[in-house]
């Protein structure tokens, strides 16, 4: 007998205690077919099914938990172009036109945000391009901001990018704790389960099939068919999409993925409503906000709150200890919190891979994924849904380093997590001594 996957437990987030009615998404109850099952719920899936129906094919999404459980409900809503590997970096290891064509992918992935919002009309997911300030915590980290920001400016004839001064950060930010920073227009915010849901309730009115508390619990295969099996029912179809990124160990189905990523658990808190005169004073501008160090912190204003999370915690579970350094960092670059309650406190998973970058392909000829957002899936998982749904249609669409072929198993996997607390201890102490 398979073993079925644990209940899920409940997440104590600001997005949940402040998002819209979920839809009503019913179980898998008996045998179905499709032209595509897809596996997870997240924002990848369910921008797969958008454009798997929109090109005349049958979609039908299965999920072990609910829409929004996993990353696309927990994450801090930050919608960026970015990815964790710079584009000078990507430049120099693999060419300028590798760094044009990444380029490209991360800003069509912000305009698929939007253009997803727009056409399922989800204004409780209040999506904003409201800019992004990167702040320096050394003069050191200010030079490599400066660097970078006259790199895209010279190679990638970027002009959104403007350097800030000391003041200026102040201003931006009211907190004296950075040397200065940079500002790049076009990056937005987003309630990030509100868009979740908003996605998921048009693609059921429009007659997409999806299934909340379905577990995969296995994948078979049958003469020219892909059977996936839920405790209630199975979906025979042409073609299956493994769309489970952190949490594709949630089942033996997807776990194959699993050795091909380094979950990092990532934790945030959101204060009890600011009194009027401190809401004003920081982020005034509201923009979205991060920090230089390695162990990267990142903060917004949500409904005058201040919401304000980072890397760092570890476990299968949130971690009190997690949330109370994590209190600390933000007490420290923003003292004038200290007497401000937290709220709400919650922690998800972010799925690293050995390269950096994210992957997207076949991994035969009935299976494809998409997976690896490395800290920065609202916009990027959002974009791949559509170009799984090219790879459905037997196109070869150019993903530059997001070449499936590129994805890498980790090694010595079981090694994974104490690697990880290895590696976080010695950035936690290059970023105490200011490397």
């Amino acid at each position: 007998m398979m073993a079925l996957p644990s209940p899920r437990p409940g997440v104590n987030s600001l997005w949940a205690a402040t998002g819209g009615p979920a839809p009503r998404l019913p179980a898998l109850d008996g045998d179905a077919t499709a032209d595509v099952v897809i596996i997870g719920a997240g924002y990848t899936g369910l921008s797969a099914a958008r454009h798997i129906a929109a090109g005349g094919l049958a979609p039908l999404v299965l999920d072990a938990n609910a829409v929004g459980w996993g990353a696309s409900g927990r994450n801090g809503g930050f919608v960026t172009p970015k990815f964790r590997l710079s584009l000078p970096a990507i430049a120099a290891a693999h060419g300028r036109d590798m760094a044009r064509r990444m380029y490209e992918l991360g800003h069509e992935a912000v305009d698929a945000v939007e253009e997803l919002v727009e056409e399922f009309d989800i204004d409780s997911a209040g999506f904003a391009r409201v800019g992004l300030v990167k702040a320096a915590h050394t003069e050191r980290a200010l030079a490599a901001v400066a660097a970078e920001a006259d790199w895209m400016k010279a190679e990638m004839g970027d002009g959104h990018i403007s350097l800030l001064s000391r003041d200026e950060v102040r201003a931006e930010l009211g907190s004296d704790g950075f040397v200065g920073g940079a500002l790049t227009r076009g990056p937005g915010c987003i309630h990030p389960l509100n868009y979740a849901r908003g996605l998921a309730a048009g693609l059921s009115a429009r007659g997409v099939r999806i299934h909340e508390d379905s577990p995969a619990l296995a994948i078979r295969r049958e003469p020219g068919a892909v059977v996936v099996e839920t405790p209630r029912g199975r979906v025979r179809a042409k073609q299956a999409i493994i769309a489970t990124n952190a949490y594709s160990d949630l089942t033996g189905a997807t776990r194959a993925m699993q050795r091909t990523l380094v979950p990092f658990r990532s934790a945030i808190l959101a204060t009890a409503p600011l009194p009027p005169d401190l809401a004003a004073s920081l982020l005034p501008t509201r923009r979205i906000c991060s920090e230089t160090r390695r162990m990267m912190r990142w903060f917004r204003i949500v409904d005058g709150r201040f919401v304000f999370g980072g890397r760092g915690a570890f476990g299968k579970a949130d971690s009190p200890a997690a949330f109370a350094a994590l209190r600390r960092a933000m007490v420290a670059l923003f003292p004038m919190l200290a007497d401000i309650r937290v709220e709400y406190s919650w922690s998800g998973l972010v799925a690293m891979t050995l390269d950096s970058v994210p992957h997207v392909g076949r991994r035969d000829d009935g299976l494809l994924f998409a997976l690896g957002y490395n800290g920065a899936g609202v916009a990027m998982a959002s974009l791949m849904g559509r170009y799984l749904a090219a790879f459905v249609r037997g196109e070869t669409p150019d993903v530059g380093l997001l070449d499936a072929r590129r994805l890498a198993p980790v090694p010595f996997y079981p090694l994974r997590e104490p690697a990880v607390r290895a590696v976080a201890g010695w950035y936690q102490m290059l970023d105490a001594v200011g490397l």
